[in-house]
């Protein structure tokens, strides 16, 4: 029989003294009992509320991004729009950087001192003038052998060269910049601190020795004069050579020789040849021979026949087969202002012309 404090049918399964006492070893200290928060309802706010005892903490959100979260979201997509629109800005060198120099240019054209000799056969007229050994196109702009500077890698001279090759081509040989009239393609190889002054060119054209559309490329009026033939024969030289510790010069001097026609005449009508000699000057920075960019720093052109009373700043307009410059004079300079550089004109040598 069970003790007077014992229930009648014994201990219970796990109590004191009843079976194996698992829980024994358990003790609740009293710093533990405190940290313990069950957090329950008035009597009142559970008849009322009909709520549970125990409040339980509510399940975590899903889905939805924290507060912290987004406010670190916005600072990145500012701090990264901001950085976009740095890196975009036209005409902004980057800190440190050496502004590009200007281009300063002289166009200076020929005027022929005879009538100016035409044919209907292109080829004719190549093989009767000094252009007959000529190359045709790109092949007219070989690079020159080439040597490591001082503090410039063999890589890197070619890279100047190569990148003033692609400027002459696309700026003096492209049908869409000779007659088009297109401007990216030679914009895209010019450092961007020359972008404003090239913009500044075409947009209003001024015979001041720094805005000419044709000191930067070689344009003709569309409304005047066609190509009457793709193969321009070109030649000339290619030289590079350090300027300084941190900059590299390349000096080209190519003749290019372009048969044209009255626009729109058809293939019977006489072409004639015009000749364009370009002397230019680059310049490149550790940062323009990455970006295969460069600063032209010098343009000096010459081209006939041409008239001397022509504007030759924004497009060229050559005299065509048949045509004489008379008594041609240069247009007029004032030499009380100094927007405008002084009036240049040349002579076309015979010599030039085809002996047809």
């Amino acid at each position: 029989m069970g003790g007077p404090s014992d229930p009648p049918e014994g201990t219970p399964e796990g109590a004191p003294g009843g079976g194996e006492d698992e829980y024994g070893s358990v003790v609740f200290d009293e710093s533990f009992v405190r940290a313990a928060r069950l957090q329950e309802y008035s009597a009142r706010e559970r008849i009322t509320d009909h709520a549970p005892a125990v409040r339980r903490s509510p399940p975590p959100r899903r889905g939805r991004p924290s507060r912290q979260a987004l406010v670190l979201l916005l600072l990145i997509a500012v701090a990264f729009g901001t950085a976009v629109f740095m890196g975009v800005r036209p005409g902004r060198a980057p800190a440190g950087a050496e502004p590009a120099e200007p281009l300063r240019m002289t166009v200076v054209p020929l005027a022929p001192r005879d009538e100016v000799p035409g044919t209907t056969d292109v080829e004719r007229l190549y093989a009767r003038s000094p252009a007959a050994p000529f190359n045709t196109g790109a092949d007219g702009v070989p690079l020159p052998a080439t040597r490591s500077t001082e503090h410039f890698s063999d890589s890197q001279v070619v890279t100047a060269l190569l990148t003033a090759k692609d400027y002459l081509v696309r700026s003096s040989l492209d049908p869409g910049v000779l007659i088009g009239g297109e401007t990216r393609p030679v914009r895209l190889l010019l450092d961007s601190g020359q972008h404003g002054q090239f913009d500044r060119s075409f947009d209003r054209p001024t015979a001041d020795g720094r805005h000419a559309p044709t000191g930067w490329l070689v344009r003709f009026d569309p409304s005047q004069v066609e190509l009457a033939d793709q193969g321009i024969r070109v030649r000339g030289t290619m030289r590079a050579a350090e300027a300084d510790a941190a900059t590299l010069e390349v000096t080209t001097d190519h003749t290019f020789v372009y048969a044209v026609r009255p626009a729109g005449a058809g293939r019977d009508a006489e072409a004639s040849l015009f000749t364009v000699r370009r002397e230019l000057r680059f310049r490149f920075d550790h940062d323009d021979l990455r970006l295969h960019q460069a600063e032209l720093v010098g343009a000096h052109l010459q081209a006939g026949p041409l008239s001397c009373a022509e504007d030759t700043a924004a497009r060229l307009r050559p005299l065509l087969a048949g045509r004489t410059a008379e008594k041609d004079a240069p247009r007029g300079t004032d030499p009380y202002t100094t927007d405008t550089a002084p009036a240049l004109c040349g002579s076309l040598s015979p010599a030039a012309q085809p002996k047809l």
